[in-house]
């Protein structure tokens, strides 16, 4: 018997949809949007309504029939720390996702908006290896001050699908290699993958690693604490300069990397600045996961949609290859990902875990 799904995926600055019947996949499609159209909302949860509707009305146009699909598997959000898999949309999940118990990001539409059009349908609605997967070491948690402890929030989907790829690709099992995958789109995240597990990895959404097209990274923690004490921001001013309106938005205006390139080869030289930066910082969170797996590396993989970008590889490889060989895995593999969740469940191969 063969199984009908659309998978969800959204991200901050676009919404990825997919038509899945088992693994083959009949339509897909990369809703963008323009910062002006994010900035209109005050909050995530206030997009649901605009990228539903969006996502609805280009399955209308595609003459779909959503009526002949069996569920709907959404990216998941910012839940609270679990372990990898799929699990069942229930109340529980709704609520936490709702107000975003680890931050806020789109992807907490993903169970949300699959879970309502599931529900309209009379379907289930799933996630699949959520942002808040944690596998973290111990020794990794700690931040230098007790108040703080380091996350695991990165992502899981797309960082393990492209580690599994490679690792199929080159006769392995996931769990015999050790890689070091760097993910960047609208946020940057890059985990230190040993034997299977992701035993370290920046916290990619709110402060940490390398800055983005939308998103700060790392900061001085001193300066930051009398930018946070200055009188001129409220909290959530401060939290929009770290994510959302951090990186390339704060430096050159757009949160598109292509533009920025553009702008670079036009012989802007702030814009090639800005561009080497991100990938200098990318290239040294690398080095910290060499020494995170002790210098035993199988391969660095680079993936997201910044890996499209030809001069920013080359720039990220000239610096890191020496560690290991440098794979380039551009996109991401997560609606394929998100189908294979969702097919494990309804085949009876593997049972949907609850959240709690």
């Amino acid at each position: 018997m063969s199984y009908k799904l659309l998978i969800i995926n959204p991200g901050s600055t676009s919404t990825k949809i997919g038509v899945y019947e088992d693994e083959k996949e009949i339509l897909e499609e990369t809703l963008r949007h323009s910062s002006k159209e994010i900035d209109a909302f005050n909050s995530i949860f206030e997009q649901l309504e605009f990228r539903k509707s969006v996502i609805l009305n280009v399955l209308k146009e595609k003459n779909f029939d959503i009526k002949t699909l069996d569920a709907i598997v959404g990216r998941g959000g910012f839940l609270k720390s679990i372990e990898g898999g799929t699990y069942a949309v229930n109340e529980a999940m709704l609520r936490d996702l709702k107000i975003g118990v680890q931050g806020q990001h789109a992807a907490n539409l993903g169970g949300i908006i699959a879970n309502e059009i599931g529900e309209s349908l009379n379907i289930p609605s799933f996630i699949v290896d959520p942002v808040v997967v944690d596998e973290m070491e111990d020794v990794a948690r700690l931040s230098g001050i007790p108040d703080i402890d380091r996350k695991s929030i990165f992502h899981a989907l797309n960082q393990k699908a492209v580690a599994k790829r490679y690792a199929k690709e080159n006769g392995k099992k996931y769990e015999e290699v050790n890689l070091i995958v760097a993910h960047m789109g609208g946020g940057i995240t890059v985990g230190a993958h040993q034997n299977g597990k992701v035993i370290d990895v920046n916290n990619g959404l709110d402060g940490e690693g390398p800055f983005s097209p939308e998103r700060s990274g790392g900061l001085p923690s001193g300066d930051l604490a009398k930018l946070c004490f200055s009188g001129k921001y409220t909290l959530a001013e401060i939290q929009k300069k770290i994510n959302g309106k951090g990186g390339f938005v704060a430096y050159l205006n757009t949160n598109d990397v292509r533009d920025a390139l553009k702008m670079s080869q036009a012989g802007d030289k702030k814009a090639k600045l800005i561009i080497q930066a991100m990938g200098y910082q990318v290239a040294k969170e690398i080095g910290s996961c060499a020494a995170v797996l002790s210098g035993k590396v199988d391969a660095i993989i680079l993936t997201g949609g910044i890996a499209y970008g030809e001069a920013v590889c080359n720039y990220i490889t000239s610096r890191v290859k020496f560690i290991a060989d440098v794979v380039i895995y551009p996109g991401e593999d997560e609606l394929l990902a998100l189908a294979q969740g969702g097919i494990g469940v309804l085949s009876g191969k593997e049972q949907a875990k609850v959240y709690k």
